[in-house]
């Protein structure tokens, strides 16, 4: 009996490792399937958005089907991009409390954030596929085809991440860990569904128990921020509403479906493309010879590279990934200290945030309407405010620096180096030119640098590695999806908070503020650094922004001027420890154990919260150029 015991035992330890190789093997060929279309998706992309800018500024004979189709097949890029970052873990999360969890625990909340998006997944498959048959009624007016065409997109890629999910689970060595997550997840869902008749009569009160409880339960959990707002807005449609769940799909279709959004790819791959031509390294370089001899002179360089660099990409994980690893061998052989060059950099990370083309302005103009043109003039010269902040900060702390051992770039090194940069400091000037010239839209405008991009690289820097591309326009796709499905479940959730009556409650408490419009600034300030530091700054904008931006225009505060008080105010907090998501991305980026700069990084923060009190008491610093 024993005896048989052991050999069932045996028999299934070596089923175990079968089963996790059959489902890594499904998972790979699975991939391939999902990141070719989605890199050829991007290319797409890119190709239809520049003919029609080709077509329209150059022969005079705009293609009136263009945005149509772009519109179509950016759908398909959203929900097969969210696909591959399911695949890649890539999906934002906040992990400060699982990361300092014992190692038994963390392995279980790993799993049970898995469960957890997987149940959002099936169940939103229903309502994802009545939707796409609703559509299929509907006849798009310049192709004119159906337009299942394009909202098959979100049933297709519901599933395909509910089968990563399945992959995943079955690739999990204990087989025992995930029946417990399994039974965890159901568990908590069957206790609310059977809550149901005490939810009803509640109110206003299931906002708090939902999006604040919920939301906020999962998010600390470690469940990627997407599907925590999905089963948040799930709950309390299902749960307490009578609203047909196909509503809920056609709001996330409806926010992930701004064409203003495309350009959210479009710059991902731009800031990726200039790292690989060489084009960051030719900037940073004339920057280095510039100021290299001065004392803090690679910091200000620092400083410098991510205003420059943020004025191409949109994207602040690109950004410090173009300068860090060019600047950082120097400066640690000058003897800066690891932990202060990566809280430096997480600094200017926060100083950036306003800088066109910022993927956060891009968004504040699609779910606010604010005008796209205004916030890029109006977001340069707050980022210059904070650079000399820092900038001071800087130059206090290396004062006494020893720079004996520098030696000085001779001016024909400079020259020489500027000449070489040249072509790569006119690229924002080249973005900037054409959306104000009127030759291309907000949108567009990034195909015009990816082209520059690649002509300069091939051209002029003469380093352009073709093996490198395919990985770019995968990683494009990935990072483009995980943002768009944050902002399409939270598209879900400030629709709900809308038809609640929130928003009018909110709307009354907030204008009723004493002190006037100081006191609703100082307030936001304060609510957008917290929800930067927990949410990250593109949900919450597209949670908050359409409910306080039609306040601040009642209480006499510019839109412009108000958008750019709360991009700065969540960079602070997206980029601040403990919960600051952009501040581990830094420290990853740099190589460096968080635990180093978080003593260093408080007196950048400081800086940064004078620079934005300056640029809040001082409207002209937003609106002056507009």
């Amino acid at each position: 009996m024993a005896q048989a015991e052991l050999s069932r035992a045996a028999a299934g330890e070596a089923m175990a490792p079968r089963r996790r190789s059959l489902a890594a093997s499904l998972e790979a060929r699975l991939a391939m399937l999902v990141e070719t279309p989605a890199a050829l998706l991007v290319v797409a992309e890119i190709v239809i958005l520049f003919a029609g800018v080709v077509a329209r500024y150059g022969l005079h004979r705009p293609l009136i089907w263009s945005d149509e189709l772009a519109s179509i097949l950016f759908l398909w890029l959203a929900m097969l991009g969210a696909a591959v970052a399911f695949r890649r873990s890539e999906h934002m999360r906040m992990t400060a409390i699982v990361a300092s969890a014992k190692p038994a625990m963390r392995a279980y909340l790993e799993v049970v954030a898995t469960c957890a998006a997987l149940a959002f997944l099936l169940l939103i498959a229903w309502p994802a596929y009545e939707y796409a048959y609703e559509e299929s009624f509907i006849t798009t007016p310049a192709l004119q085809i159906s337009n299942v065409w394009r909202a098959a997109a979100l049933p297709v890629g519901v599933g395909l991440m509910a089968l990563f999910a399945f992959l995943r689970l079955a690739r999990a060595g204990d087989i025992r860990l995930v029946l417990s997550a399994v039974l965890s997840v159901v568990l908590v869902m069957a206790v609310f569904w059977l809550a149901q008749p005490w939810l009803r009569p509640l109110g206003n009160i299931n906002l708090i128990i939902f999006f604040v409880g919920v939301a906020g339960f999962c998010v600390f959990a470690g469940v990627p921020i997407a599907f925590g707002f999905g089963l948040a807005i799930f709950g309390y449609l299902a749960l307490t509403t009578r609203t047909p769940l196909m509503v809920l799909v056609g709001r996330m279709d409806e926010g992930m479906s701004h064409l203003i959004l495309l350009s959210v790819p479009l710059f991902v791959f731009l800031g990726l493309l200039i790292e690989m031509t060489g084009m960051a390294r030719a900037m940073v370089a004339f920057l280095a010879n510039l100021l290299g001899h001065v004392r803090g002179g690679l910091h200000y360089v620092l400083v410098g590279a991510m205003y420059l660099v943020s004025g191409i990409s949109g994207s602040k994980a690109a950004d410090m990934a173009a300068v860090a690893p060019v600047l950082f061998p120097e400066m640690k052989a000058r003897g800066a200290r690891p932990g202060d060059l990566v809280a430096l950099l997480a600094a200017t990370g926060a100083q950036t945030e306003t800088i066109p083309p910022s993927l956060v302005l891009i968004t504040i103009g699609s779910v606010t309407g604010v005008s796209i043109s205004a916030l890029f003039t109006g977001g340069l010269l707050p980022g210059v405010v904070l650079a000399i902040t820092l900038s001071a900060l800087v130059w206090w702390r290396y004062r006494s620096e020893d720079l004996s051992h520098v030696k000085r770039a001779k001016g024909g090194e400079i020259v020489r180096s500027f000449l070489i940069a040249l072509p790569a400091l006119a690229l924002p000037f080249v973005i900037r030119a054409a959306v104000v010239e009127g030759v291309a839209t907000a949108t567009e405008v990034s195909t015009i640098g990816i082209v520059y991009g690649m002509v300069v690289g091939l051209l002029v820097y003469r380093r352009f590695d073709w093996r490198r591309l395919v990985p770019m326009l995968i990683e494009t796709a990935c990072l483009s999806g995980a943002i768009l499905l944050i902002i399409g479940t939270a598209t879900g959730m400030a629709w709900g908070l809308t038809q609640s009556g929130f928003s009018r409650s909110l709307a009354a408490a907030m204008t009723g503020l004493p002190g006037g419009p100081a006191t609703f600034i100082a307030v936001s300030i304060v609510a957008f650094t917290v929800l930067g530091s927990v949410l990250e700054g593109i949900p919450a904008i597209v949670l908050f922004g359409p409910l306080l931006f039609p306040i601040a225009r009642a209480v006499g505060v510019h839109e412009v001027h108000y958008a750019m008080i709360i991009i700065l105010a969540m960079g602070i907090g997206l980029f601040a420890p403990p919960f600051g998501v952009g501040y581990y991305a830094a420290c990853a980026i740099g190589r460096v154990d968080p635990a180093e700069g978080i003593g260093p990084i408080w007196g950048y923060l400081l800086a940064l919260l004078v620079g934005l009190i300056v640029v809040a008491i001082f409207p002209w610093i937003s609106i002056g150029f507009l």
